[in-house]
């Protein structure tokens, strides 16, 4: 049976606005992050669902394609909206979404983090938390870029997309993570503070993937 056109308009709609919503999905965990304490999250808590539905939503083709090759009727998707009211919804929500979301309220959610940092230090507390998210916010239409990038286009894109931000956060964050830890055990060795955890946290971000590997073996 042939789908309506208003119908078939409004199912493409969703679809092509599947990439504004994971932006907004991604600035979700953001937010989310800071709530967790800004260097550390929950397992199984906010930031990591809000991550897990951005890729879902950058891959959806690609994950709905994986139900359809197991003989599920998926819906059809097209190469765009033809109904003149769709395409100008579709259009208004994608400006809304770069030129309201990311151009303006993000900044200004950034700058608040900033302002909590310099809050947490004035009571002694750590404001890398906030920095980090700060940072987070201001690098979320650049992040989902980047996800875009992994996308392999196979029905396994979701999987891939993970395994890809995991090696990204293996072999790029955490070197960089454990040069500035590295960095504070010297600080805090030149004010005669405790500067040896900081080592510590240095020398296992760089064996968080030798010690993958390791679990890994042990499993087999």
């Amino acid at each position: 049976m042939t789908i309506p056109q208003l119908l078939a308009d409004f199912l493409q709609l969703l679809f092509d606005m599947a990439v504004p919503a994971a932006t907004c999905t991604m600035v979700l965990a953001g937010l989310a992050l800071r709530q967790e304490s800004g260097v550390n999250f929950e397992m199984g808590g906010r930031f990591q669902r809000w991550m897990l539905w951005s890729v879902i939503l950058l891959t959806l083709p690609q994950f709905l394609s994986w139900f359809a090759a197991q003989g599920i009727t998926m819906p059809p998707q097209n190469t765009g909206v033809i109904g003149g009211w769709f395409k100008a919804l579709e259009t208004s929500i994608a400006s809304f979404v770069t030129e309201v979301v990311v151009a303006k309220l993000v900044p200004v959610l950034a700058a608040f983090f900033v302002m909590k940092a310099a809050l947490d230090a004035s009571q002694g507390l750590s404001p890398l938390g906030s920095v980090v998210s700060a940072i987070f916010l201001l690098s979320v239409s650049g992040s989902v870029r980047l996800m875009q990038s992994w996308n392999s286009g196979t029905e396994f894109a979701t999987s891939d997309m993970l395994v890809s931000i995991w090696n990204y956060l293996a072999g790029t964050i955490l070197p960089e993570a454990a040069g500035l830890a590295i960095v504070g055990a010297v600080i805090n060795y030149s004010r005669k503070k405790s500067f040896m955890p900081l080592v510590f946290s240095s020398l296992a971000f760089l064996s968080v993937t030798a010690l993958w590997k390791l679990v890994q073996a042990m499993v087999r």
